[in-house]
């Protein structure tokens, strides 16, 4: 770990030299092999590794079609397209999420309109999705926050009564399940992500899941370029073909170098699940009477995820601003996310469409107190124990002491001076 901040006293046991890097992925040799597989074999691009570990996300989930993109910005994107949504509607989804999932609202030319979240679960309420609900509304975005199932059946059922879509943005939600059903195969479609720090990783990549062959279609048309045919099929031994260009489309395809670390990530899937649940247990044990909220326990019929674990700090009982006990945690070494900074308060949004502090409370509430640990399969023993500490060393001390060497200097957009 890092050295020790001098207004803390040292971690039991002294600092370690090494700092804990939030949400390194657990990668295999496996997966290297098959990288360099890839790589002697000539073929980079999209091919034939793309189209196994399509074969092994779409048998998994259960779902008709599984088309693996370069994100799951470009999923949502498509999915967007592919419904027929654009200028002059509008989708309602949370504020409580990654920009992208509003960016890509924004890109179609629609208009995002925020429905606050429940508490304590984090996720878009379905009570204020009804509420927002106008004659330009044509699809609802719910976010499954941290892989905790949103309320689906309410969401279905509301959208099913308005003539809705669902696109659901299951990035954090690889491997979580819904009343028997796998997220993946509940909405119109469903986007997953791979990212690095994903409980799943391909290093950038993503997938949609549809049981709509004109949506397939569609995403695996305008997913590389609107060709007729991609390279693979332009190119391997089963002989040249010419290609036709139907659409205008865009360069959102996965490599064989992305999909060769997926196949054997898919592989480990279950035998990281296992391991994020023991890191889950040991970390709900350990703080359990700090000036914190657990993670909500997950709803019953439902498999959570566990992709984030996401503790609230209790600023009540605290004499530090969450940037200071983020900062503090840093310094003792401990790398930590913020999710999320809701969105609404973020310039482009704010200015655009006049947002303030205020409008959604529950996602504000979470957006001011809101901390990410480390929580991967790659954690051995010994890093878990360092978070413990950490995150026991700091609390305690601004329970008791305000901040004195620590200065946050904050966007002034979102608050700062």
């Amino acid at each position: 770990m890092a050295k020790s901040r001098t207004d803390l006293p040292a971690l039991e046991g002294g600092p370690s030299s090494r700092f804990l890097v939030f949400g390194s992925p657990f990668i295999g040799q496996e997966e290297i092999d098959e990288v360099v597989d890839s790589l002697r074999s000539g073929w980079l691009g999209t091919g034939p590794k793309v189209a196994k570990f399509e074969g092994l996300v779409r048998d998994y989930t259960g779902a008709g079609f599984a088309l693996a993109l370069n994100s799951c910005t470009a999923g949502l994107h498509l999915s967007l397209l592919a419904c027929g949504i654009g200028r002059g509607d509008e989708v309602i989804t949370t504020p409580m999420t990654f920009a992208s999932t509003v960016n890509v609202i924004e890109h179609v030319g629609a208009k995002p309109v925020f429905a606050d979240i429940e508490l304590p679960s984090m996720n878009i309420d379905p009570k204020e999705i009804e509420k927002k609900i106008s004659k330009k509304t044509k699809a609802i975005i719910p976010v499954h926050l941290a892989g905790r199932p949103c309320r689906m059946d309410e969401i279905s059922s509301i959208a099913r009564k308005n003539k809705l879509k669902i696109i659901e943005d299951a990035a954090h939600a690889f491997g979580a399940e819904y009343k028997g059903k796998k997220i993946g195969t509940i909405g119109d479609l469903t986007a997953f992500s791979f990212y690095v720090t994903k409980n799943l990783v391909t290093g950038e990549g993503g997938m949609v899941t549809t049981n709509n062959k004109k949506y397939a279609d569609f995403i695996q048309l305008y997913g590389l370029h609107g060709m007729s045919s991609g390279a693979w099929k332009r190119y391997s031994d089963a002989g040249f073909r010419h290609y036709l260009v139907q659409a205008p489309g865009y360069k959102y395809n996965m490599m064989d170098l992305q999909a060769a670390i997926g196949i054997h990530q898919f592989y480990r899937f279950e035998e990281g699940q296992k391991r994020r649940k023991e890191i889950w247990k040991q970390y709900n044990e350990a703080f359990a009477d700090l000036p914190l909220t657990l993670p909500a326990d997950p709803q019953p019929e439902t498999v959570h995820a566990l992709h984030l674990y996401t503790i609230l700090i209790d600023l009540d009982k605290l004499k530090a601003e969450r940037e200071v006990v983020q900062q503090a945690l840093h310094a003792e070494g401990i790398g930590i996310g913020i999710h999320f900074i809701a969105v609404h308060l973020h310039p482009f949004y704010k200015n655009k469409y006049g947002f303030k502090k205020g409008d959604f409370p529950n996602a504000e509430y979470i957006s001011d107190r809101t901390i990410s640990l480390p929580f991967s399969a790659k954690l051995a023993d010994t890093d878990v124990r360092d978070v413990i500490r950490a995150v026991k060393k700091v609390l305690t001390y601004y329970a008791e002491n305000e901040p004195k060497h620590l200065k946050v200097h904050l966007p002034k957009a979102i608050g700062g001076a």
